[in-house]
């Protein structure tokens, strides 16, 4: 039995990991910015699991220090420790060029994937340690590789940051009880997308052929990350879902439906 906590998990891939562990039998620990998302979030997964597993809703801001631990330390009371900590919290504006990227917008994904995640990871670090060990996963995302797509500048300099902060981490952490690695999701149909695509029609016109090939919805992705995370083992594990093999496999069967029209686009 897995005691887990995953930030940014009251929808999009968050959800998916949260209602995949608890399938599972796991315990999750659901947060998110707000109360009433937090516990809409909380009535769907016991609604929609039945392994055994126990969700309970904290809402916490990452993006402030005092609430990430007040998060760690809810968890502990009610579950008795922490073993699988998932910093998946995340905000993505992805179809706008750098410099029509709003000063509001740059400050919310650098505050919520950046130091978010670096919250996280200090407060997840150091109670795992006390406690005597734990694993950590970090969610990358676009261009944390080092790859350069079209409107997604400033999004993914926090992803490519955070690859950078991720590895210094698994070296810091290495001869400890910790275990610290990355998961690379892929290309997801998340409701942050969806939102981008909302407002940007023409966006999503040029690129469905390749969405169509490459995307994948959340639920289909989020079984094969959760089975990765709990059998790691080793330090500095990296979990991607959207490999080489993978990704040339999906290029020669091609596009055999419209995956976003079950979104209504």
């Amino acid at each position: 039995m897995t005691n887990a906590v995953i930030t940014g998990s009251t929808k999009g891939i968050g959800f998916a990991l949260a209602r995949e562990l608890l399938l599972r039998g796991h315990h999750v620990v659901v947060t998110g910015r707000g109360r009433e998302a937090v516990d809409e979030a909380v009535k769907r997964l016991g609604a929609e699991t039945s392994g055994g597993g126990r969700a309970l809703g904290v809402p916490t801001d990452v993006t402030d220090p005092a609430q990430v631990q007040a998060l760690w330390d809810a968890a502990v009371a009610d579950l008795g420790s922490v073993d699988l900590w998932v910093n998946n919290a995340g905000v993505a504006y992805t179809m706008r060029t750098i410099v029509e990227t709003t000063s509001e917008e740059v400050a919310t994904m650098v505050g919520t994937n950046m130091l978010g995640t670096i919250n996280g990871s200090q407060v997840a670090v150091r109670g795992m340690t006390a406690a005597g060990g734990g694993r950590l996963f970090n969610v990358l995302g676009g261009g944390s590789d080092g790859s350069i797509r079209p409107g997604m500048g400033v999004y993914s300099t926090t992803k490519r940051g955070l690859d950078l902060f991720t590895r210094a981490l698994v070296k810091e952490v290495a001869g400890t009880p910790v275990r610290v690695g990355q998961v690379r999701p892929g290309i997801l149909i998340t409701d942050g997308w969806l939102r981008e695509a909302a407002s940007h029609p023409e966006s999503v016109s040029s690129q469905r052929k390749m969405l169509n090939i490459l995307a994948d919805h959340v639920d289909e992705v989020a079984p094969y990350l959760v089975e990765r995370m709990l059998a790691s083992t080793k330090n500095g594990e990296e979990i991607s879902w959207l490999t080489n093999g993978r990704m040339m496999r999906k290029f020669l069967r091609g596009a055999k439906d419209d995956k976003l029209a079950r979104y209504g686009l």
